[in-house]
């Protein structure tokens, strides 16, 4: 809407969510190191469990960080290709 590109926008928009982003994958990861890494009784179950969570949180940042921004850009000149300017 302010006369931007599509990837113009999409990095604006990636430079200004990044550090929200991050600050609350890196206190959830902070938070389940505890559990990926415990010892004791039930430690098994619990590590599996936390090493489970540390992976997929790794995963889904860079799939947010990456990911999304660049299928926002696709998607994006697909629709400004193929709708006419009314439909959009």
């Amino acid at each position: 809407k302010k006369g931007q590109s599509v990837a113009e926008a999409a990095v604006n928009a990636g430079r200004l969510r990044f550090r929200a982003i991050m600050m609350t994958i890196l206190s959830f990861l902070f938070g389940i190191l505890p559990l990926a890494f415990t010892t004791g009784a039930g430690a098994l179950t619990q590590r599996s469990i936390g090493l489970a969570l540390l992976g997929g949180m790794i995963a889904a940042t860079f799939v947010s960080t990456l990911l999304v921004p660049v299928l926002f850009v696709v998607l994006q000149n697909m629709r400004e290709k193929f709708l006419p300017k009314e439909a959009s």
